[in-house]
Order: structure tokens, then C-alpha cells, then sequence
């Protein structure tokens, strides 16, 4: 399963991680991604999410059925 939140899009990033001596080796930073239920009164049922904590923010502020509107039915 891909490292991808389904309602912001974002992926991992990629970078170096840097030794005391200044060595470059590559390493990957990646996001704060939980599966999480959320229960949609308008569907009357749960939906499992890969939802970022940013994510999860989008929808405590906007609501779970606006968010599923406005993100996940633009296909």
C-alpha cells in the first residue's frame, strides 16, 4: 500500500540524512498517516480513510460529508 493521505494527496518526501562529517546518504521523511474510521451521517455507515494528521484536520474543520464531496468524488 502506498504512503499517499487520501484526502490531501501528499506523498513522502525524499532528502539526505547527514553525518556528523557531513556525508550524504539517502533517506525518505514520511508522513503522519493513520487508517482511521470516520462515520458519515449522511451515508449511515463508516468510512476507513489513509488520512494524514493535516488530513484529519480538513475534516474536524469542514465535516467528513463536504470533505468526501469536495475530494474524493473529484475523478
Amino acid at each position: 500500500m502506498t504512503r499517499i493521505c487520501q484526502i490531501t494527496k501528499k506523498m513522502s518526501l525524499t532528502g539526505n540524512r547527514r553525518s556528523h562529517a557531513m556525508n550524504a546518504t539517502k533517506r525518505k521523511f514520511f508522513l503522519n498517516l493513520h487508517k482511521h474510521r470516520l462515520w458519515d451521517p449522511q451515508q449511515k455507515k463508516f468510512i476507513t480513510l489513509k488520512i494524514s494528521a493535516k488530513g484529519l484536520r480538513i475534516v474536524n474543520k469542514y465535516g467528513i460529508s463536504k470533505v468526501l464531496k469536495k475530494y474524493l468524488q473529484k475523478k
